[in-house]
């Protein structure tokens, strides 16, 4: 397509040219002739066409000239508003776009194309930015506030002891969460920044979801829900450490978010080259507008009990990013009231499929 465009653009250039030469011809041959008439001189054959071949060229070199100084002007003016706006996104002004008539095909029109599309990209990060500074403020003060708070209660010297213990075990729920929250963006930074070792080796995934559900055994049993496993004999070559991390947070999260007596299913399944793990609770289910958000840095799909579980809004926002270095996805279903599913999908070898990038 671009060949076929440049050929087009190039014999429209031949065209224009000879019949430019054609015009700048005629003209010269008039002027030429009016000329000679003037000094009362009748030329032949050579002197004509000498003074048509002089004036041939004086009108060329005017007019490229002419050409040359208003398309030096021009990119002139496209060069200072580039600067211009690279000046701008320098100082943090994203709120950039280049209205520049130029062709997407040529390098020109690239330049600006990536210029406005790195104004795009730059302003969303920024608004990401200072998205997650205030999140991770008011994450962070909230937690301190009520640690303040109870504390100077506890000056009271009146303070009944029974109040005096319930006091003392908030600051000590605060304090975790506050904990949890540091090690959380802790670890979610270090997932991000590209630099997290990715140690995989070839392991049965059946045996370390028994295992996390063997882990979990106390918060499930004291809430009296049943685990309904359904688990083959599947091996799995990626970093085990990571996706127990994968596991232990959808599975604490079904038996945090399902009712007493509620029911757990966990199983998995094998296709050609995939793994699909399935986690689906009876619990208090999400909104289609819950959705959309779940995965979303400090997202807390039920605000109303935050401060009892302790939830930091990470933890869902870790495992999908564990889920990407697996180069595997992870989708959500759910009805509000009735059932949440989370459907993981993994490659069997997540280090052929890092090799192929």
């Amino acid at each position: 397509m671009r060949k076929r465009r440049f050929l087009f653009k190039l014999i429209m250039v031949l065209c224009l040219f000879l019949i430019a030469n054609t015009v700048f011809a005629f003209l010269a041959y008039h002027a030429t002739t009016w000329l000679y008439g003037r000094l009362g001189a009748e030329p032949q054959g050579f002197w004509l066409q000498l003074g048509t071949v002089i004036g041939v060229f004086v009108l060329f070199a005017c007019s490229a000239a002419i050409i040359f100084l208003i398309g030096l002007n021009r990119k002139r003016n496209y060069w200072d508003t580039i600067v211009d706006a690279l000046s701008r996104m320098a100082k943090g002004d994203f709120d950039v776009q280049l209205d520049l008539k130029a062709d997407e095909e040529d390098q020109f029109g690239q330049l600006i194309h990536g210029i406005n599309h790195m104004a795009v990209e730059l302003g969303e990060l920024e608004r990401m930015r200072q998205e997650f500074i205030s999140n991770v403020s008011h994450e962070i003060q909230s937690p301190l506030t009520s640690i303040n708070g109870f504390a100077k209660a506890l000056k009271n010297i009146n303070l009944p002891e029974e109040k005096r213990r319930h006091y003392l075990e908030i600051i000590e729920l605060e304090s975790n969460r506050l904990s949890k929250i540091s090690d959380n963006l802790l670890k979610l930074t270090s997932l991000e920044s590209q630099h997290h070792p990715f140690e995989a080796k070839n392991y049965r995934l059946d045996k370390q979801l028994r295992n996390v559900v063997l882990a979990l055994e106390p918060n499930w049993i004291m809430k009296q829900l049943d685990f309904d496993l359904q688990l083959d004999n599947i091996s799995i070559t990626a970093d085990e450490d990571l996706l127990n991390q994968v596991w232990m947070n959808l599975l604490t999260n079904s038996i945090k978010f399902t009712p007493d007596c509620g029911t757990i299913t966990l199983s998995m399944t094998q296709q050609l080259d995939t793994i699909t793990v399935i986690v689906q609770d009876t619990g208090i289910g999400l909104s289609e507008e819950q959705l959309i958000h779940i995965f979303e840095r400090f997202y807390k799909a039920d605000q109303s009990r935050t401060a009892t579980n302790g939830g930091s809004g990470l933890g869902l926002a870790i495992v999908k990013k564990i889920i990407e270095m697996h180069h595997g996805t992870i989708a959500v279903k759910s009805k509000p009231a009735e059932f949440t599913t989370f459907i993981i999908t993994l490659p069997i070898d997540s280090t052929q499929t890092r090799a192929n990038d």
